[in-house]
């Protein structure tokens, strides 16, 4: 993409995206759409790196969710990955980049308000994910991805796709007169990858124990660990009574 070398405005984005391309023909590209290439004779838009970076989100959440939410069965799995995969989300984290602002538009596509648009919005973030993988490698794309999307994550998997286990767990405490669970949370590491980690008490006792990377998910995890004891418990796999850890 010679004709794209003297585009401005690559700083602000790359500071956005939270990467420095070696590259940066393959960032423009990324933000190429197909009328903005046929205007000016550029044979490859964007719509190649979308596929590729379509791919990378997919396997970058998959493996999220798969080693996160080890409570949830495969079918939820699928709904809390479709649940972040779509393109109204990934119009909105576009958004939040500022990407329409950036984007390469062919004059029609631009008055016809593009730079708003749902699907130019969520192919732009696929492609530049594609981007970062290819010029920074997957560790970096992967990054990426989970700064944009952990807490999303943690939404669709405590919400009708997934698993809400803080409620099922004041249920069952309530269902056996041990009044409300308490949680404690810390955490740990710096402010852009801490780590949370929970300890939920039952009957003023430790009955569960998680960790997340946000307090929400370390929280859930907590739960879902007291309720499963809970459970145990009812079936007389572990007595009758909350009791000491």
């Amino acid at each position: 993409m010679s004709q794209l070398a003297s585009y401005a405005g690559l700083d602000t984005l790359e500071a956005s995206i939270g990467v420095r391309f070696d590259d940066r023909d393959v960032l423009l590209r990324s933000l190429a759409h197909r009328s903005w290439c046929a205007e000016n004779g550029e044979p490859e838009s964007n719509e190649r790196l979308e596929f590729l970076g379509d791919s990378v989100l997919g396997l970058v959440v998959t493996h999220y969710v798969f080693e996160h939410f080890p409570q949830l069965p495969e079918g939820q799995l699928s709904e809390v990955r479709a649940g972040v995969v779509n393109a109204r989300v990934l119009a909105e984290l576009a958004l939040e980049l500022d990407l329409g602002a950036h984007l390469l538009l062919g004059k029609g596509e631009d008055a016809a308000g593009g730079r708003a648009k749902q699907s130019i919005l969520a192919d732009a973030f696929e492609a530049v994910v594609a981007a970062v993988y290819l010029d920074q490698g997957f560790a970096v794309a992967r990054d990426l991805v989970l700064r944009c999307l952990s807490e999303r994550i943690a939404d669709a998997a405590t919400g009708p796709g997934g698993s809400d286990y803080k409620t099922r767990l004041q249920e069952a405490t309530a269902s056996r007169s041990y009044g409300r669970p308490r949680y404690v949370v810390r955490d740990e590491g710096p402010d852009h990858a801490k780590q949370f980690f929970a300890v939920v008490y039952v009957n003023d006792h430790v009955y569960g124990e998680g960790e997340g990377r946000s307090k929400k998910q370390a929280e859930q995890s907590a739960a879902w660990a007291a309720w499963t004891r809970l459970q145990d418990e009812a079936d007389g796999q572990g007595g009758d009574h909350a009791g000491a850890t």
